[in-house]
């Protein structure tokens, strides 16, 4: 009895040392899979020698032009939610499983001529995290020396 009495003490002594060695534990975790939403970052060009400017009525008029063009009346049903107006870049949520005919209109869209002037929507990029998106912004003058 007595060595099962020490056995027993020793026992909870190495499991009191192993659960005081990890100082954080996991209380949950969850895999996101499938998001429900995508994102698309889209810059405006222009013909002209002057910056282009974006406003939140000419994105979404673009937007809309492009997928009635490419889709049709069907096209106009996808939610495209503006998120942010910068300058001539604008960043959009889309429905996940929109993103692909969304870009595809963008791309197939030739523009707006008005006043002598084209103006068309370039897609830099898409993804289904926002993060990877916004951190790309200035990659590509990383690399020019």
């Amino acid at each position: 009895m007595a060595d099962g009495g020490e056995t027993t003490l020793a026992s909870i002594t190495s499991t009191a040392a192993a659960t005081k060695s990890h100082k954080a534990q996991e209380l949950a975790a969850c895999t996101i899979r499938a998001p429900p939403f995508s994102y698309a970052h889209l810059e405006v060009l222009r013909d002209s020698a002057q910056p282009a400017e974006l406003d939140a009525i000419q994105v979404r008029s673009y937007c809309t032009a492009a997928l009635k063009q490419f889709l049709g009346i069907s096209g106009t049903a996808i939610s495209v939610d503006i998120l942010k107006v910068d300058g001539a870049a604008c960043w959009l949520r889309i429905p996940r499983d929109d993103l692909a005919a969304f870009a595809a209109a963008i791309t197939a869209w030739q523009g707006t001529y008005e006043g002598g002037l084209h103006t068309t929507l370039r897609v830099e990029g898409c993804s289904d995290w926002l993060g990877t998106l916004v951190g790309r912004q200035g990659e590509d003058q990383m690399w020019e020396g």
